[in-house]
């Protein structure tokens, strides 16, 4: 991506992505923004958070790439973002409580770009526990979270989000073990959608096919489940 646009102008473009920026609490924010092929298929902005930036998370991670891959198969525009101290984003890395601030103003700048949209948030591994850190201030439609790492951050001191939830782990995570993700969730309420993987690692090496397919095929039960038509 050469080009910056405003996230408004993708109602005009047809293209599936581009380049933007956002303005975040420690300055510029560097971004993706994915796009459905055509507008009236919109039903959502979904936001996807990336892994750890001190071990090579970014925007460009591959499982938060199928994540929005996922969420435009299912209608949604999708944000992959850098946190502070990430490529040619602004700021140092903050140990999460920074990044939940750069998310929340990735979602001011959504909402105002789609007003009247359900907004939904994706995140793997760190991008998980930031994603579900910026529901205790903030509202949002719909949660995923691929391998949560409980066993790195407290999420146990983070409330479950009335939205639906859907988490996705692999059992053969060898970072984030299963039965430690097993136990939080047992333990929270309203509790998350679960799907345990077989056979799948932390990075889900060879199973990024299976990992778009289960949250395409959850998103598309979840609708029909709770009534989210949607305002596309």
């Amino acid at each position: 991506m050469t080009s910056t646009k405003n996230i408004a102008s993708l109602r005009r473009l047809n293209a599936n992505e581009h380049a933007v920026r956002f303005s975040g609490p420690a300055g510029q924010l560097e971004a993706v923004v994915s796009a459905p092929g055509v507008d009236d298929q919109i039903r959502a902005v979904a936001i996807v958070c990336h892994p750890h930036p001190l071990h090579g998370g970014n925007l460009d991670n591959k499982v938060a790439h199928t994540l929005a891959r996922s969420l435009c198969n299912v209608g949604a525009v999708t944000i992959r973002f850098n946190f502070r101290g990430v490529g040619d984003s602004a700021g140092a890395y903050d140990h999460g409580v920074g990044e939940t601030q750069d998310l929340l103003a990735v979602i001011h700048s959504a909402r105002a770009a789609y007003p009247g949209y359900e907004v939904w948030l994706a995140g793997f591994s760190f991008g998980a526990y930031v994603a579900l850190h910026a529901t205790q201030y903030v509202a949002v439609d719909r949660l995923i979270t691929v391998a949560p790492p409980v066993n790195i951050f407290n999420l146990a001191e983070l409330e479950a989000p009335a939205c639906p939830w859907l988490l996705v782990q692999g059992k053969c995570d060898e970072l984030v073990p299963y039965k430690d993700v097993l136990r939080w969730t047992s333990r929270l309420y309203p509790a998350p959608e679960a799907i345990y993987l077989d056979d799948a690692c932390h990075y889900f090496h060879g199973k990024l096919s299976l990992l778009r397919d289960v949250v395409e095929h959850a998103l598309r039960e979840g609708e029909q489940r709770y009534g989210l038509a949607g305002n596309g």
